[in-house]
C-alpha cells in the first residue's frame, strides 16, 4: 500500500518526532528506462528545510568514492516533495520536477546517498560494494523498477551496512511515475481500501476467475480484492521468486477455458507452504505482463486441502494469447520438449525449449514472407524452463539433473520430460517454474570426431576461434580489445582451441576472430600455430596487418603435408575498405602433386544494426542489417576470384569463412549466381547449421566450391562441438564461483568458440603429367599420344578432362608443352 506524500509525512513524522533523525527522507525512487531517473524527498518535520546544505550523492559500482555530488536548490515545506530528475527524462517527470541535471544518474547497482551538511540523512544501496545488478529481490528491486516509501519506515543513515529495500519500500513496475511529486491526502489516494478486509475463512471472496479474466490484462486491476485459494508453489525464499502460487479450489472454479484458475501472490515475508489454504486481503496488479496480487493487507491460514491437479499443456501454443488461460497454473507438459537454447543456463539457469528443433527463418526459407512464417512458428513453440530463481550467475546450475558440469553438460537438441511445475510470465517470456526436477535424455550427443564419410586426399577447415587475442605475445599486454582478459583465461583458451584443432586433422585451416596483430614471432596467429606443433605454419601476405579492424582472417597449414603457390592475396577496396573485413587467399598444393586449390578464407559484416541506414539499414525481410554490404561484398570476392586473385593459374577455388549471413539470404545466392556451390546443402542439408542464436539454429560459416572445384570434393560436414553447448563452460572465469571456474571447464574441444568448425575433404588429382600423357591407354607414353593430342586440339575435340595433360584444369598449348617434356625426358 502507497501513502501520499502528506500521508506519509504524518505517519513517518510521528515516528521521527522522538529521534534525531533529519527531516527529509526519500520517499522515492524511480530508476527506469533510458534517462527516466528521479529522487523523491519528503520533508516530513513541521518547519521549512532550506537545502543550502543538503546534497545527492552517487556511488557508481560499488564505489566507495561519490561519483557524482549535486547540491541540492530551494526549500521544501512541511508535508511537501522535492524531485530531483535527469534533464532528459520522460515528460511526466520533469512536469513536476524541482531540479534536473544532464548528469549521468544512477542504475540499479549505484549507490544514492541523501547527505545534510555531510552527514548522511538517509540512502539507498550500500557504498562500497558492488550488487551484481541491483539490491533487492523480485518486485522489490533497485533496478527497472520504482520504489515508494511505506509508512511507519526509518530512515537508513548507515550507508555501508547490508541493504535490502523491502524493508522500506514498496515495490512498483518499470517506468511507474503516476505518483511521483504529488501531494494528497487520504480522499485523493485511490490506493487505500475504503475498509478493512475481511479474513473470515470461508466468507465470500472475489474468484481468481474474475481476476484474471479472458485477456492478458486483469479487468479488475488496482483495486482491492480478498481471495482464498491454495498455495501450489512457494517462492519466496530471498533468492526465489519473492511469493507464491496460488489457485483456486475445484467448487470455486468457473469452467471457463479462456480463464486462468491461478494468481502470483507478491509477498517476499509471507511463510506458506504448498497445500495451505490461505485467505489474502490486497490489491490486483500488472507487473510486466503478469497479473499478481500485491500490497498484501491481511493474511489468514483456513487449514489444508489437497492440491489441484495439473492441467496438461503442449506446445505449440495456437496462437500468442492462448498461455494466458493457464497463467500462474499448475501445468504438465503431455510429452518431452527438446532443448533450443542453452545460452542462458549459467547466468540466470533457464532453457529454452520447444516441441522441436528450431531454425534461423533464413536458413531453411527465402527472406521475406516465407521467412517470418518460419518466426512466427517457432515464436509459438516457445516456453522458458526456469529455475524458480531471481538469483543471477548461481551457485548451483541445476540442469541437467543434478547440476551442470563439463562433463554434464545439456546441449541444444537434447529432450526434456517430466516437466511439471507453474505457469510463469517474466521478462516478457512465458516460463515454466517446475516444482519437481525434470529429467533429460542426450539425444544430441556429443561428437568426439568430425564425422567425414569420405576424408579425400586433403582436408580443409573454417573455424570462427571467437576472439582469439594473446595480449603482447609474451605473458603481457592484458586486458586486450577482445577475447581473453589474463594469462589464465588465455591458457584456458588456448588449450580449448589446440584439442579441437588437432582433432580437425585438416591440412589447412581457415580462422576468424583472430587478433589483427600482424605475423611476427609474438602475434596471435604465431602463438596459435607454435601451439599446434612445428609442422604448422600461417600464411604472412606480407602486411603489417590486414586491415584495421581489431580481428582479422587467417590461414594455416601442415607443411609437411601441403605447400604454398606463388604469394596471398588480399582485396582492400571497397566494399572491404571497412566494415567487411578483408579477404585472404592463397593456392596450395599437396606435396609430390601439381594439383592445387586457391583457398579464400573471408569474414564478413555482422547483422547488429548500429549506424546502419536506408537500405542497410534492417528491412524485416529476416536477413538483418547491413544486407547489401554483405552482398556487395560476395559479389566484389567472386570477381576477384574469377580473375585469378592469386595469380597462379590454379581453377579450383575454395571460399570458406563466416559470411555472416544464412543460406537463403541474398549473399548467398549471390555466389551461387556466380557459379559456387553451397557444400553444406549439397551434403549436410538444409537443417545444416553451426550457430545458435536465440535459440535458432543455421549456418553463418560456408564452405562453397567453384565449378572447376564442385567434382573434386569427397565430403563436408560441421564437427558440433560449440554452437550446441552452454556458453558457461567456455574459457571465460568471470560470472562462475571458483569451484565453477573448475567444474565448468575441461581443457577439450566442446564449447572453445561459439561458431562449430566446417570441414571438407577433397579429391584433388595426385597424377603427374607423366601419369596422365597415355593418351591412348597403352601403357606408354610416345609419339602416338602426340599426335592423338594434336589432332584433338586442331579439330577441337580436346574438351574432355583426359586431355589435360598438365592438370591445371583448363586444356591449351601448356598440355601440349607438358607432353613433349613428358616424351624429351624419357
Amino acid at each position: 500500500m502507497t501513502m501520499k506524500p502528506t500521508l506519509l509525512a504524518a505517519a513517518i513524522g510521528g515516528l521521527l518526532a522522538s529521534t534525531t533523525q533529519a527531516s527529509l527522507v526519500i520517499s522515492e525512487y524511480v530508476e527506469g528506462s533510458s534517462n527516466n531517473k528521479a529522487i523523491e524527498l519528503l520533508n516530513t518535520g513541521d518547519a521549512v528545510v532550506d537545502l543550502a546544505p543538503w546534497e545527492l550523492q552517487v556511488f557508481f559500482n560499488g564505489s566507495a568514492t561519490p561519483g557524482q555530488t549535486f547540491n541540492l536548490e530551494g526549500s521544501i515545506a512541511p508535508g511537501s516533495n522535492f524531485v530531483f530528475a535527469h534533464s532528459a527524462a520522460d515528460p511526466a517527470i520533469l512536469a513536476v520536477a524541482d531540479q534536473t541535471t544532464g548528469a549521468g544518474l544512477f542504475n540499479g547497482d549505484d549507490a544514492v546517498l541523501l547527505l545534510n551538511g555531510g552527514t548522511v540523512a538517509d540512502s539507498i544501496g550500500q557504498v562500497g560494494t558492488d550488487p551484481g545488478s541491483y539490491w533487492g529481490s523480485g518486485d522489490t528491486r533497485t533496478q527497472d523498477r520504482t520504489l515508494r516509501r511505506r509508512a511507519g519506515t526509518l530512515a537508513d543513515t548507515d550507508a555501508y551496512d547490508d541493504y535490502d529495500p523491502a524493508t522500506v519500500f514498496d515495490g512498483f513496475p518499470q517506468n511507474s511515475f503516476d505518483d511521483l511529486g504529488v501531494a494528497g491526502n487520504d480522499d485523493d489516494n485511490p490506493d487505500l481500501p475504503p475498509t478493512a478486509p475481511d479474513l473470515t475463512c470461508g466468507a465470500p471472496a472475489t474468484r481468481i476467475s474474475d481476476i484474471q479474466g479472458e485477456g492478458d490484462i486483469s479487468p479488475v486491476a488496482g483495486q482491492h480484492v480478498v481471495i482464498e485459494a491454495v498455495v501450489t508453489a512457494a517462492f519466496n525464499t530471498n533468492d526465489g521468486l519473492g511469493g507464491v502460487f496460488v489457485e483456486e479450489e475445484a467448487s470455486d472454479r468457473d469452467d471457463n477455458p479462456a480463464t486462468s484458475e491461478g494468481l502470483f501472490v507478491y509477498a517476499p515475508t509471507l511463510n506458506a507452504e504448498p497445500g495451505q489454504r490461505l485467505r489474502l486481503a490486497g490489491e490486483v496488479t500488472e507487473y510486466d505482463g503478469l497479473t499478481e496480487l500485491t500490497n498484501l493487507g491481511g493474511t489468514e491460514n483456513c487449514g489444508t486441502s489437497e492440491l489441484p491437479p495439473p492441467t496438461n499443456i503442449s506446445l505449440p501454443w495456437a496462437d500468442a494469447t492462448a498461455p494466458e488461460a493457464f497463467e500462474a497454473m499448475r501445468v504438465k507438459f503431455s510429452a518431452p520438449l527438446v532443448v533450443n537454447d542453452n545460452y542462458d543456463l549459467g547466468r540466470y539457469g533457464s532453457l529454452t525449449l520447444g516441441s522441436g528443433r528450431h531454425f534461423i527463418p533464413t536458413s531453411i526459407a527465402e527472406p521475406g514472407a516465407d521467412a517470418a512464417l518460419v518466426a512466427d512458428l517457432n515464436a509459438l513453440d516457445r516456453i522458458i524452463l526456469d529455475d524458480a530463481s531471481n538469483r543471477q550467475n548461481p551457485a548451483i546450475v541445476p540442469y541437467p539433473t543434478p547440476q551442470l558440469s563439463a562433463s554434464q553438460t545439456v546441449r541444444a537438441g537434447d529432450t526434456v520430460q517430466d516437466l511439471a511445475g507453474v505457469l510463469d510470465y517474466r521478462f516478457s517470456e512465458w516460463r515454466l517454474q517446475p516444482t519437481a526436477s525434470p529429467s533429460f535424455s542426450q539425444a544430441n550427443a556429443r561428437v568426439t570426431e568430425p564425422g567425414l564419410e569420405d576424408r579425400g586426399n586433403l582436408v580443409v577447415a573454417s573455424f570462427n576461434v571467437l576472439n582469439f587475442f594473446n595480449g603482447d605475445g609474451m605473458g603481457g599486454g592484458f586486458p586486450t580489445a577482445r577475447g581473453a582478459d589474463n594469462p589464465e583465461e588465455l591458457a584456458r583458451q588456448t588449450e580449448k582451441l589446440v584439442s579441437a584443432l588437432v582433432a580437425l586433422d585438416a591440412d589447412i585451416i581457415g580462422l576468424m576472430e583472430i587478433e589483427n596483430d600482424g605475423y611476427g614471432q609474438t602475434s596471435a596467429i604465431a602463438e596459435l600455430a607454435g601451439a599446434l606443433g612445428s609442422e604448422w605454419q600461417w600464411v604472412d601476405p606480407g602486411l603489417a596487418q590486414l586491415g584495421n579492424d581489431d580481428i582479422a582472417v587467417g590461414l594455416l597449414y601442415r607443411a609437411d603435408r601441403v605447400e604454398i603457390v606463388g604469394t596471398a592475396a588480399t582485396l582492400s577496396a571497397a566494399p572491404f575498405d571497412q566494415l567487411n573485413r578483408q579477404p585472404l587467399a592463397q593456392t596450395f598444393r599437396l606435396k609430390d602433386s601439381d594439383d592445387g586449390v586457391t583457398i579464400a578464407v573471408n569474414h564478413f559484416k555482422s547483422k547488429g544494426c548500429g549506424s546502419a541506414e536506408g537500405s542497410n539499414a534492417d528491412q524485416n525481410d529476416g536477413q538483418g542489417c547491413w544486407n547489401p554490404v554483405r552482398t556487395q561484398a560476395a559479389q566484389a570476392l567472386a570477381s576477384w576470384l574469377a580473375d585469378d586473385a592469386t595469380g597462379t593459374g590454379e581453377p579450383d577455388v575454395l571460399i570458406i569463412g563466416d559470411l555472416n549471413a544464412y543460406a537463403q539470404e541474398d549473399p548467398i545466392r549471390a555466389l551461387a549466381s556466380a557459379g559456387y556451390t553451397d557444400l553444406l546443402a549439397t551434403y549436410v542439408g538444409e537443417q545444416a547449421y553451426s550457430y545458435v542464436f536465440y535459440g535458432q539454429a543455421g549456418y553463418l560459416d560456408h564452405a562453397l566450391a567453384n565449378t572447376a572445384l564442385a567434382g573434386k570434393i569427397a565430403d563436408t560436414t560441421v564437427w558440433p562441438i560449440n554452437a550446441d553447448e552452454p556458453r558457461a563452460l567456455d574459457y571465460n572465469t568471470e560470472f562462475k564461483t571458483p569451484e565453477q571456474q573448475a567444474s565448468f571447464y575441461a581443457p577439450d574441444a566442446y564449447r572453445a568458440s561459439d561458431h562449430d568448425p566446417v570441414i571438407v575433404a577433397l579429391n584433388l588429382d595426385t597424377r603427374t603429367p607423366a601419369d596422365r600423357a597415355d593418351l591412348n591407354g597403352d601403357g606408354r607414353v610416345n609419339g602416338r599420344d602426340l599426335s592423338r593430342l594434336v589432332l584433338a586440339m586442331l579439330f577441337g575435340k580436346a574438351t574432355a578432362p583426359a586431355y589435360d595433360i598438365d592438370g591445371d584444369g583448363r586444356i591449351n598449348h601448356y598440355d601440349l608443352i607438358a607432353l613433349i617434356r613428358v616424351l624429351t625426358s624419357r
